[in-house]
């Protein structure tokens, strides 16, 4: 699957946590004509990102990036990859701008990541720069309706579906997670604030006769965006990470939203899900 350049900003910056994504947008760019301008935020992006224009900066030095980005000729901002929140009051080091934000952060964190996160954007944004989803930036990280690979889930796997979506949207209206998994219509796991990783790895912890196993696939991780999910910065992923961490919980397939969610290296994460036994559906809106 390829990306056909269809973008109206002229010059992307992109806020790079950690994982792969933020480096994949930045190639996508390159592919696509334009050079990207990489913020790498200090103590999360893990990646190489010395083929492209970049500074490093941590989370404290909000003004900072800011001022490199419209230095840089940028009109327009991605916020992409793994980044914990911090607690920001107790943060060194904080600029003029950072400063500025923290009562409007402080009160915003009261009521959930996304409500922080659009004090974040607001900012960025109040400089002129438009802020953009990695899903919008790259659509090849987009999955479309429908199984992805080459095993299709059966009627209880669907049942399951079913009832994990109706779960990781119930805690989504509570900004709690994205993220839910569901056995034989036995609730395993939601996701907090530890992530998808971590909820498979507590399932090998519960008992055998309610969970899978590699021999005997049983159970569905399904993630969703929140209700009120802010889509430029925290869309639902899954990876080959996801793909490991389900198999190893013995479960028989991961389920997303279609046109709501990233898998990067889309390829790959399928054929990794087919080579484990596993199947990845992206159901639809109404689903």
């Amino acid at each position: 699957m390829t990306d056909q350049p269809k973008s109206d900003w002229k010059r992307l910056a992109i806020i790079a946590g950690g994982g792969e994504i933020p480096s994949l947008v930045a190639r996508g760019e390159l592919a696509a004509g334009r050079s990207p301008f990489v913020v790498e935020v200090e103590g999360f992006a893990d990646q190489d990102y010395s083929r492209f224009e970049s500074v490093r900066l941590p989370i404290p030095k909000v003004g900072g990036m800011q001022k490199a980005i419209v230095a840089a000729g940028c009109d327009a901002v991605c916020f992409i990859g793994r980044i914990t929140r911090p607690n920001f009051k107790s943060l060194m080091g904080l600029d003029t701008t950072a400063m500025g934000l923290l009562p409007r952060i402080t009160q915003a964190a009261r009521y959930g990541d996304d409500a922080l996160m659009r004090v974040i954007i607001d900012s960025f944004e109040s400089k002129g720069l438009r802020a953009i989803g990695a899903d919008e930036a790259m659509s090849s990280l987009v999955p479309e309706a429908g199984v992805l690979g080459s095993i299709e889930p059966d009627e209880i796997a669907r049942e399951d579906i079913r009832k994990a979506l109706k779960i990781a949207r119930a805690i989504g209206e509570h900004d709690i997670g994205q993220g839910a998994v569901v056995a034989n219509g036995l609730v395993l796991a939601i996701e907090a604030q530890e992530g998808t990783d971590e909820m498979l790895a507590r399932i090998f912890s519960l008992p055998p006769d309610i969970r899978g196993n590699p021999q005997s696939r049983l159970g569905v991780l399904a993630k969703t965006p929140k209700p009120r999910q802010e889509r430029r910065i925290d869309l639902p992923t899954i990876g080959l990470r996801t793909i490991d961490g389900a198999s190893r919980a013995g479960l028989s397939g991961i389920a997303v939203i279609a046109g709501s969610a990233l898998i990067p290296r889309m390829d790959e994460t399928i054929a990794a899900a087919d080579a484990a036994g596993l199947f990845i559906y992206a159901a639809g809106a109404d689903e």
